[in-house]
């Protein structure tokens, strides 16, 4: 069996969340001033080096949950609308799928 392109970025999402150092950047851009924020606004929180922070937000743009946009010398990165709202209802129809008919 194949894998199609919408399962293959919704597993690349999921690996992307699997590391707690990319879980808690999500909360950090997230909760930064305007939604969004630069590596240097992360990895004083984070307590990690600059290439490390940098590495992870890689992974989180890779994985579409996170923009990234160039402003002169600075990448700001965003939350992209929606992700986190479609990995939920993807585990919400998921549970429903798995979970045993009831009996009437």
């Amino acid at each position: 069996m194949t894998e199609s392109s919408g399962e293959s970025a919704l597993a690349r999402s999921f690996k992307a969340l699997s590391d707690p150092s990319r879980l808690r950047l999500l909360s950090l851009v997230a909760a930064h001033d305007g939604g969004e924020a630069t590596v240097v606004d992360l990895t004083e929180p984070l307590g990690l080096s600059q290439p490390t922070v940098s590495h992870h937000l890689k992974i989180l743009v890779e994985a579409g949950l996170l923009t990234r946009e160039k402003r002169s010398v600075w990448s700001y990165y965003a939350l992209v609308p929606g992700a986190l709202g479609t990995l939920g209802r993807y585990l919400r129809d998921a549970d429903a799928a798995w979970s045993p008919a009831e009996n009437g």
